[in-house]
C-alpha cells in the first residue's frame, strides 16, 4: 500500500536549477592541451643537406671514384664542448654557460662532471666543470650552415680554417676562442668570453675525403701560400 501511494502521489518538485553565468565575449572557455607538445613538422630539408644531396655526392664520386652513392663519407655528427675550469670556484659561470649554449645549438646541453680528484687543479669528484650537446639531423646540418657562412666570418683577422685539425680518420675539430661570433649571443648579456670545441664526425676513411667534405659544404679552409714564379725568383737572385 506505501507504495502505491507514492506513485500516486508523484515525485516531489526538484529545484529549479540555478542560472549559468555568461562568459565575456560570449566565447567558450578553451581548455588547456594536456599531453605532450605537438611535433614541429618541416616543410622542406634544411639547405646545406639539399646540397650535400644534389651536388657534394656527385662531385665526390667524380673526384675519388666511387661506384655507389653509400660510399660517398657522410656527416653522423657534431658535438659542441665548453670547458669552464673556473666553474667550481663561481656557479653563475655555468648556469650562464648552460643558456649560451642552449641558444648557439637549439637543444638543451648536458653539464660534465669530474670523474676524478686533481688536487692541483683543486677539483673533487662530481663538480660540475663543463656543458657539452650533440647534434644529429636537422639541427645538425642548420648549425654547419651557421658556422661556416655566418659565424667564422665574423672572427676577428679570419684567414680560414687550419686544416690540421683532423684525426686521421676523417674526423675534424675546431677550436672556437669567443662564443661571441654566434649571432644568437647577445654581447650586453655575457659576463664573460668562452670559448668551445667543435668536433664533426664524418664515415670518411682518410682525412683527404673529410676535407673534400667539408669543403664542398661550405667549411672555408685556409688556402696555402701561393708558390713564387720562376721570374720571380730569377729576379729576386739578380738583385
Amino acid at each position: 500500500m506505501a507504495n502505491n501511494d507514492q506513485k500516486d502521489g508523484g515525485d516531489a518538485p526538484k529545484a529549479p536549477r540555478a542560472p549559468r553565468e555568461k562568459k565575456e565575449g560570449g566565447k567558450k572557455a578553451v581548455k588547456a592541451p594536456t599531453g605532450p607538445a605537438p611535433k614541429y613538422k618541416r616543410e622542406k630539408p634544411p639547405t646545406l643537406k639539399t646540397k650535400y644531396d644534389t651536388t657534394v655526392k656527385q662531385q665526390m664520386m667524380k673526384d675519388f671514384g666511387f661506384t655507389s652513392v653509400m660510399q660517398v663519407p657522410r656527416i653522423v655528427k657534431i658535438t659542441l664542448n665548453m670547458g669552464l675550469g673556473r666553474a667550481n670556484q663561481d656557479s653563475k659561470i655555468l648556469d650562464s654557460a648552460v643558456e649560451e649554449m642552449k641558444a648557439i645549438a637549439g637543444q638543451a646541453p648536458v653539464v660534465c662532471k669530474a670523474k676524478k680528484d686533481v688536487a692541483n687543479y683543486k677539483l673533487r669528484k662530481g663538480q660540475r666543470i663543463g656543458v657539452m650537446v650533440t647534434l644529429r639531423r636537422e639541427r645538425m646540418w642548420e648549425f654547419l650552415d651557421r658556422l661556416c657562412n655566418i659565424a667564422l666570418p665574423r672572427v676577428r683577422d679570419f684567414r680560414g680554417v687550419s686544416p690540421r685539425g683532423f684525426d686521421g680518420r676523417g674526423n675534424f675539430t675546431l677550436g672556437v676562442r669567443e662564443q661571441i661570433i654566434f649571432p644568437e649571443i647577445e654581447y650586453d648579456k655575457i659576463d664573460s668570453v668562452k670559448g668551445l670545441n667543435v668536433s664533426i664526425v664524418t664515415t670518411a676513411k682518410t682525412d683527404a675525403e673529410g676535407r673534400a667534405l667539408l669543403a664542398l659544404l661550405g667549411m672555408p679552409f685556409r688556402q696555402p701560400a701561393p708558390a713564387a714564379t720562376a721570374q720571380t725568383q730569377t729576379t729576386g737572385a739578380a738583385s
